[in-house]
C-alpha cells in the first residue's frame, strides 16, 4: 500500500456514537497499533474495569521497510508495522458507565500515549 494523502478534516468518525465521553484527535498523521494498545491499557487500568471502552480507529495500513544496508531495487520491503490514518476530528476512544472525573483522568492518561494533541469531549444530555 502506498503512503497516500491525509489532508482535510475528518468527515466521519468525528462524533460521540457509543460512549458518553471521548478522546478526539486535533492533528493529522499515523497512529501505530502499539500506540493504540498503550492508550487502551492506560485507560482501562485507570478505570479498574468500571464502565466500557470503545476503540474507534483500526490500524489497517501496512508500513513496509527495507532491511538495513540493502542495495536499491529488488522490490518493496516487507510490512514492519500497521498504522491507522487519523485526521483532525477523529474520535480515538469512547468511554461510558463511569463518572466524568474517572473518564477524564483515564482519557488524559490515554492521550499521553498519543503522538498528537487530543481533547476530551462529553455528551451533553438534556
Amino acid at each position: 500500500m502506498q503512503r497516500g494523502k491525509h489532508a482535510g478534516i475528518a468527515s466521519r468518525n468525528n462524533k460521540l456514537d457509543f460512549g458518553d465521553y471521548g478522546l478526539q484527535i486535533l492533528d493529522r498523521g499515523w497512529i501505530t497499533s502499539n500506540q493504540i494498545e498503550a492508550a487502551r491499557v492506560a485507560a482501562t487500568r485507570h478505570m479498574q474495569r468500571r464502565g466500557q471502552l470503545w476503540i474507534r480507529i483500526f490500524p489497517d495500513k501496512p508500513v513496509s521497510k527495507k532491511p538495513l544496508e540493502t542495495r536499491m531495487g529488488k522490490g518493496k520491503g516487507n510490512p514492519e508495522f500497521w498504522v491507522a490514518v487519523v485526521r483532525p476530528g477523529n474520535m480515538i476512544l469512547e468511554i461510558s458507565g463511569c463518572t466524568e472525573t474517572i473518564a477524564k483522568e483515564a482519557l488524559a492518561r490515554a492521550s499521553s500515549k498519543m503522538p498528537f494533541r487530543c481533547r476530551f469531549l462529553a455528551r451533553n444530555e438534556g
